[in-house]
């Protein structure tokens, strides 16, 4: 049953409902009964003119709402075309597993190669992480990107991702200064670095780390490629139960302290998770108040063109 008010406007996604576009939504679902999931959540986005900044229609992020406002019984939504990501099957990619054991120089120059399709180095990325990673990998949601890492032989060493920052984290927002609704609106312009694994059967010294600068250093411009707006921030947690954080504080990431060991869907104080140290690193020196400010949807403000990032146009590291 629906719920016939509510009691207090929502905000999911970085969107802020009010209950005449829950009766909107609705309206659309019950004279549209033949409109799949993302042909609705297309209409949307362009009645509500939300797109992203390259100008592409902010579907998927419109229908992650619609399942999140279905998950409360405010609306129900036609049956799904297809299973949802995390019920996909990750590819089986045959791949070597030698033994990679050297200093840094003998396997130097790196190729740092941002996966941005469909294919075979794709479905090697998610095979590695899913094999190898211990928290596996089933896909990702929102804005993303993805690096294969490979030798001067061309053998994979790394898998980097980075992806959706927190919501929130009381020593992260504490430090950057912001207050709910400017966080909201721009934390956009900070990832997460989600997954980083180096090759179980990779001993190099000094490797990670290095691998951590070389992603960082170009991880602005690929940004502003794919998405249209710039970073400003880089965020990790790391589990302190199963390591130190080395290779981050080699790369120059600042710890600035702990998660409290409390999941985001721990409603009732139930929950337990491991206790993550939290890791942060500047792209830019005035990240406080780039974060900070009331708008940074102004390109040209933000952004100016003699400040866009730049990096070395070759892949080696």
């Amino acid at each position: 049953m629906y719920v016939s008010r509510m009691s207090r406007d929502l905000i999911i996604q970085g969107r802020r409902l009010e209950s005449c576009d829950i009766e909107f939504i609705r309206h659309l679902i019950d004279i549209h009964p033949d409109w799949h999931r993302t042909h609705l959540s297309k209409e949307l986005c362009k009645f509500w003119q939300w797109y992203n900044d390259k100008g592409l229609l902010k579907d998927m992020a419109c229908r992650t709402m619609l399942r999140k406002l279905e998950q409360k019984g405010l609306i129900s939504l036609p049956s799904a075309l297809r299973v949802g990501h995390q019920q996909r099957q990750t590819p089986d990619v045959t791949h070597i597993c030698g033994p990679i054991e050297s200093d840094l120089r003998a396997i130097l120059p790196l190729q740092v190669i941002p996966i941005q399709n469909p294919g075979h180095l794709n479905n090697l990325f998610h095979c590695l992480l899913n094999r190898h990673h211990y928290l596996g990998y089933r896909g990702h949601v929102g804005e993303h990107m993805k690096y294969m890492v490979i030798d001067r032989l061309s053998r994979p060493l790394s898998c980097v991702l980075f992806g959706s920052a927190a919501w929130k984290t009381a020593p992260r927002d504490q430090l950057v200064g912001w207050d709910p609704i400017i966080r909201q609106q721009n934390l956009r312009m900070l990832t997460n670095n989600t997954r980083f694994l180096i090759l179980p059967w990779v001993r190099v010294p000094h490797l990670a780390s290095f691998i951590l600068g070389a992603c960082l250093k170009r991880l602005r411009k690929d940004w502003w490629n794919a998405y249209g707006h710039d970073l400003c921030l880089v965020e990790t947690f790391v589990d302190r139960s199963r390591f130190r954080g080395t290779c981050y504080r080699a790369a120059n990431f600042m710890c600035i302290g702990q998660t409290t060991g409390r999941s985001r869907q721990d409603r009732k104080h139930q929950i337990q998770v491991p206790v993550k140290d939290i890791f942060l690193y500047p792209l830019v020196p005035d990240f406080r108040k780039r974060l900070c400010q009331q708008s940074l949807r102004q390109q040209e403000t933000f952004y100016p063109a003699t400040e866009r990032p730049t990096h070395d146009t070759s892949k080696t590291a």
